[in-house]
């Protein structure tokens, strides 16, 4: 949920950290490819370099500049194998949860949005009715897209330049005609794998913790890892990692007033997980094809580490989708009956080639 005006405060945040001034000066690169072929289509993932093994840590960009592959990102692990060994492990009792928080929250909306505006209006007088939406994806559950964000990659010319994933512009993404990592490249086969829940909400309660989604609150890698072992997770390759933070619980215990003074900072603070390069090891060396949350942010805002921000490395770095805002509670309540938090996942970004962000419109199957 990064609008403009944050782009703005979080540009000059880094510009006026020793990270601006230590970052390499990078001349423009070709796409950095795979160090083999991918010849097993079971698990794509495993033709990947480790972490430490990666040409650049801050940047993999494997496709051809506007083609499907770099329109899928990550998502490419998602291989018909991979969603199909799924379906067929996770998919047992038919059970389904959908993920996607009430389209009008939050409400209101910050970094002077929109606000939520559904009409309904007869199509034909007397026989049929229509609705009018006009929604902004940001202000409740939504993937970012890879046109969401960039991240600096300064060149000797041009110190202060930006990039969106694979290397694309800001004048691409304005350009009518370019749909160059539009979320349209998603909406073609849509997401569809195997998630797994990190429930920090629950752990949170056990160890005595509280939580409060709306500020920063940040969840350790060390937590998350041991979450994972209390319940018996062993991550896969072209996994969808699930973190619950718990903004529901903390958006709903606050009055009207509270919720105006939130939508009107300039610089608001979310939980999320930590900034680290154990984190982003963690991320990569697990191959996650999307990751997701149901805070605003997914990772702790403002950044504590801006040299580790995962909106640079995930979205604009490596192609990964960051999910912010899902709607999290009935799919733990449900792991925690059902003693397992792994499950299938289908969502179905909207179809629209140049899109920059979409509601997930996402089931869990378990």
């Amino acid at each position: 949920m990064w609008g403009l005006d944050l782009y703005i405060c979080n540009y000059h945040a880094v510009r006026h950290t020793s990270l601006y001034s230590s970052l390499k000066l990078l001349e423009p690169a070709a796409p950095l490819h795979f160090p083999r072929p991918i010849t097993n289509m079971a698990n794509p993932a495993a033709a990947l370099p480790k972490f430490d093994d990666l040409p650049e840590k801050r940047r993999f960009w494997p496709a051809p500049a506007g083609s499907e592959d770099e329109g899928l990102g990550m998502l490419r692990l998602l291989t018909k194998e991979v969603v199909a060994d799924a379906a067929r492990t996770q998919i047992q009792t038919g059970e389904r949860v959908c993920l996607n928080w009430d389209i009008e929250n939050l409400s209101p909306p910050g970094f002077g949005r929109k606000p939520f505006e559904h009409r309904i209006k007869w199509v034909a007088e007397g026989h049929a009715f229509d609705d009018e939406y006009h929604f902004n994806p940001q202000q409740s559950s939504q993937w970012d897209g890879l046109r969401h964000h960039n991240a600096p990659y300064p060149t000797p010319e041009n110190p202060e330049r930006r990039v969106f994933y694979g290397g694309t512009t800001a004048e691409e993404i304005k350009d009518t005609d370019s749909p160059r990592i539009g979320i349209g490249h998603w909406a073609k086969k849509g997401i569809a794998g195997r998630g797994v829940l990190i429930d920090y909400v629950s752990y949170a309660e056990k160890k005595g913790i509280s939580v409060n989604a709306l500020t920063r609150q940040t969840i350790s890698l060390d937590e998350v890892l041991e979450i994972a072992r209390e319940c018996n997770i062993t991550f896969q390759h072209g996994d969808i990692f699930f973190l619950r933070v718990g903004l529901p619980g903390t958006w709903a215990a606050m009055s009207a007033a509270e919720r105006k003074a939130y939508s009107e900072q300039s610089m608001p603070q979310h939980a999320g997980i930590e900034q680290s390069e154990r984190v982003l090891r963690f991320m990569w060396d697990n191959h996650f094809a999307a990751v997701a949350s149901d805070a605003v942010s997914f990772e702790v805002f403002p950044a504590r580490s801006p040299e580790h921000d995962l909106h640079h490395h995930l979205l604009a770095g490596w192609g990964v989708p960051i999910g912010e805002m899902f709607d999290l509670e009935e799919l733990a309540a449900t792991c925690k009956r059902l003693g397992r938090w792994s499950f299938f996942i289908s969502s179905s970004p909207l179809n629209c080639k140049r899109g920059v962000s979409s509601p997930p419109n996402c089931m869990a199957i378990f």
